[in-house]
């Protein structure tokens, strides 16, 4: 807990993340939500992005659905949960959240409630009205848990993913069960909620590298400490459980520490910071890591703790974010403050000891923070940036003629939709699996409005994504369906 000051100003800055509301707005935070937003939305408006007015006014073409939810905290991460309920117009997700605070309230891991409206449900007009200054009927608060520190990132497990690791301002990862977990009011000198596991290893604060693994109940995780840990949730198994049961109410509120496990193994070859880690998707033993060192480098845990391969320049900047295809384990993502994304295939990573993408996306006009390939298409993945933008990208659209001579000239290869609704960096956002082409994102917007954060959760149209001569035929059928009724006496 002592950490979380110094962390808050030396950590974040390199991503420009500055969690620290004025006190002023902070004040009308407290107040009722939507009088509290009103006036520091007020206030932006004549600094609005061009961009984001002119997405506005293409809201209800671009959208299937879209609903904007106001956070009075900045959020790092944004996670899907568990599909809890499935009815016919909405189904109810859980959604993962942080509150990333000033030191006047505790931070928090927020578990959260969704209602994701099913496609073609939401009417235009709907879609066309959403209210950027107040807080989605759509997501509603389920519980809090009171987070020793900062939150960086929240990964859930994917064997169940009730179970969710935080990074925090610490060197340790922590796991928490957030059903069995007591729900917690967040207020100042409140005693923190108690891990249900501990994972120990690293030398120095964990920053925001971590993974959980496909394939087993698997931990990986970067940090200042220029190393990758690994580690496995089944070393400590009590009572049949992946984590300890505690009995709602009892033992996990109290401000001791709760049970540690220690690595499986700690793989050095970074020369800076590890900023994110993934898992192979077919393989529990094969990762990878980038770092601040400007590498992507691979590990194999079955032949060691030193780099399987190197790739030295794999951008021409700090790299801030990878993610590994889950359709294709030879393509691997990179994200970096050079403002591009690179793809590689791991058959063929260097050239002369220097990284040799197959590809790369020039789209953003600031630092790329997060890439995540889509669970729908091996070919489709997102990625956002400091620019608060988040593209959408196919890379089967690379190479190939534009079919539609309107479309811009100057529109990067393999870019086919940008979300534009926020006005501030993207630091997260989630594909979800259960739902798909749907996505959560979180901005925070401290640069922009003092304080506070956006979180917003949308579906393109299907329109955008499926093939063209699949929506040709659809509207050629609508247009003889409508010839047919009109010639009708």
């Amino acid at each position: 807990m002592e950490s979380s000051q110094p962390q808050q100003q030396q950590g974040p800055k390199k991503r420009g993340r500055k969690p620290k509301p004025k006190d002023e707005k902070e004040q009308q935070q407290q107040q009722e939500s939507a009088g509290k937003m009103k006036e520091g939305k007020k206030a932006q408006q004549p600094s609005v992005d061009e961009k984001y007015t002119q997405w506005k006014s293409l809201v209800p073409v671009l959208y299937d659905w879209l609903a904007n939810h106001n956070l009075v905290w900045p959020s790092l991460s944004c996670r899907w949960g568990p599909q809890l309920e499935q009815a016919t117009y909405k189904n109810r997700q859980r959604l993962y959240l942080s509150e990333q605070t000033d030191g006047s309230v505790p931070n928090t891991l927020v578990i959260a409630n969704c209602e994701v409206v099913k496609p073609r449900v939401a009417a235009a007009e709907h879609i066309s009205q959403f209210n950027e200054e107040a807080r989605s009927p759509f997501v509603k608060k389920y519980k809090t848990l009171i987070h020793p520190g900062e939150v960086n990132r929240i990964r859930e497990l994917p064997q169940n993913s009730k179970i969710v690791a935080t990074h925090t301002d610490s060197p340790d990862v922590l796991i928490w069960d957030v059903e069995a977990q007591p729900n917690r009011h967040a207020v100042l000198g409140a005693t923190h909620s108690r891990p249900d596991l501990i994972l120990t290893g690293h030398q120095d604060n964990a920053e925001f590298a971590l993974a959980m693994c496909p394939t087993e109940p698997y931990v990986i995780s970067g940090g200042k400490d220029k190393s990758v840990v690994l580690w496995s949730i089944q070393d400590h198994i009590s009572g049949g459980s992946i984590v300890k049961q505690n009995k709602p109410g009892e033992g996990n509120d109290k401000t001791a520490e709760g049970p540690s496990v220690g690595p499986r193994g700690i793989f050095c070859g970074h020369e800076d910071t590890v900023e994110d880690v993934a898992f192979c998707p077919s393989s529990a033993q094969e990762f990878c890591s980038v770092g601040d060192d400007s590498c992507l480098i691979l590990w194999d845990a079955r032949v060691g703790t030193g780099p399987t391969i190197k790739v030295e320049k794999a951008h021409d900047a700090d790299l801030h974010c990878v993610d590994w295809n889950p359709h294709d384990d030879n393509l691997i993502l990179t994200g970096s403050a050079d403002n591009t994304v690179r793809m590689f295939d791991r058959r063929n990573l260097t050239s002369n000891g220097v990284g040799s993408p197959i590809y790369k996306f020039e789209g953003h006009r600031a630092a790329v923070l997060c890439v995540q390939w889509s669970p729908d298409k091996s070919s489709v993945f997102g990625s956002s940036a400091e620019d608060g933008l988040l593209n959408i990208w196919d890379y089967d659209k690379v190479g190939k003629k534009v079919e539609r001579p309107s479309k811009s000239p100057s529109t990067p290869a393999g870019l086919f939709f940008q979300h534009a609704g926020h006005r501030d960096k993207v630091v997260d956002f989630h594909w979800n699996a259960s739902d798909p082409w749907t996505v959560v994102s979180v901005s925070d917007d401290c640069d922009s409005t003092g304080g506070g954060g956006t979180l917003q959760i949308w579906r393109m149209s299907d329109l955008i994504y499926r093939p063209e001569e699949e929506v040709l035929a659809e509207l050629e059928k609508f247009k003889s369906h409508v010839i047919s009724c009109s010639s009708k006496p």
